[in-house]
């Protein structure tokens, strides 16, 4: 079997592109697509516990602490104690982080458009059944 007639070609060439796409804009803005995927991913309004964030993209625990920390110093997002559970840390987007929030959703919405403007409804709920079906046969049995 050549790599081209493969899944994992395929996705991982389409998810190659967009990553490249989203970081060259999100470079116009002072960003990267990370950071931009981060900001999409925290409630504006209650705020996010930082131990969801990791599950949520597919970050690893050490590479998200790094991405936080760097927000957190540049102003575009705040820690905080969860209320009801002292336990919990919340993220919470500051000004500057929903700026940039709204940037980022601006280029999803833009970039799904496009696509969506070439794809027919029935195509797209394939692709979301394949898609799904992709990911249920990469989660491990024990």
């Amino acid at each position: 079997m050549k790599s081209e007639e493969t899944i994992d070609f395929h996705v991982r060439w389409a998810w190659l592109k967009i990553s490249k796409m989203y970081n060259q804009e999100a470079s116009k803005h002072g960003m990267t697509q990370s950071i931009g995927f981060i900001l999409l991913n925290i409630d504006p309004r209650k705020g996010t516990p930082s131990t969801q964030l990791g599950p949520k993209m597919g970050m690893e625990p050490t590479s998200l602490s790094r991405t936080l920390k760097a927000m957190q110093e540049r102003g575009l997002i705040e820690r905080r104690q969860d209320e009801n559970d002292k336990r919990i840390m919340r993220i919470f987007l500051k000004d500057e982080g929903k700026r940039m929030r709204e940037i980022s959703k601006l280029s999803v919405v833009r970039f799904n458009e496009k696509v969506l403007d070439q794809v027919s409804e029935e195509k797209f709920k394939n692709f979301i059944e394949v898609i799904q079906i992709i990911e249920q046969n990469t989660v491990k049995e024990s």
